[in-house]
């Protein structure tokens, strides 16, 4: 299931944003084996500075922003493994701001981010590739609005490269526009 070929009532408009990140070709499993190779290359990249760096007050460290990915994309898959499921029953939301800051990312290493990345991203993609193509279009609501299961992976992949493309434009040149 490629990205132009999800239907408007497999998610909302706010997510599009995400979807806007992926090449219109993109299908579930290449967006998330490209995924991980970038977040391995990102994390590699980092210097202990960039690490631990935010632009603003109140703003997440560059730590922050990837554990943000790890525990947003756990969410995403758990509703895809239901959805996949046919469960009808409907899934709560969760507020990405309590869950930050009791994720102690900080006080962690790069290393230690990167193996547990790895892990939720292997365990998605063995996920994804056991789902078959027709329960790829079922519909189930988390949030309290619809999803298909195609959307909710490819927004995996989306939001990480939405998230990719914001450390590089607010974090990563902050050097050059002082």
């Amino acid at each position: 299931m490629r990205v132009k070929d999800l239907q408007k009532d497999e998610l909302q408009f706010f997510y599009g944003t995400y979807l806007k990140t992926l090449d219109d070709h993109e299908d579930v499993m290449s967006a998330l084996l490209k995924g991980r190779k970038s977040f391995e290359d990102l994390v590699h990249s980092l210097t202990d500075e960039q690490f631990l760096y935010s632009y603003g007050d109140g703003k997440w460290t560059v730590a922050e922003v990837l554990v943000h990915l790890i525990d947003t994309e756990r969410v995403f898959q758990y509703r895809a493994f239901r959805i996949s499921r046919n469960d009808k029953t409907p899934l709560p939301g969760f507020d990405h701001n309590q869950i930050v800051p009791e994720s102690n990312a900080n006080r962690r290493t790069k290393e230690d981010i990167l193996k547990e990345y790895l892990s939720v991203r292997e365990a998605s993609i063995s996920l994804f590739e056991t789902i078959q193509n027709d329960h790829l279009k079922r519909i189930g609501t988390a949030s309290g609005i619809p999803w298909s299961v195609a959307a909710l992976g490819l927004v995996i992949s989306g939001h990480q490269k939405h998230h990719e493309n914001i450390l590089e434009e607010r974090y990563f040149n902050y050097s050059s526009s002082s």
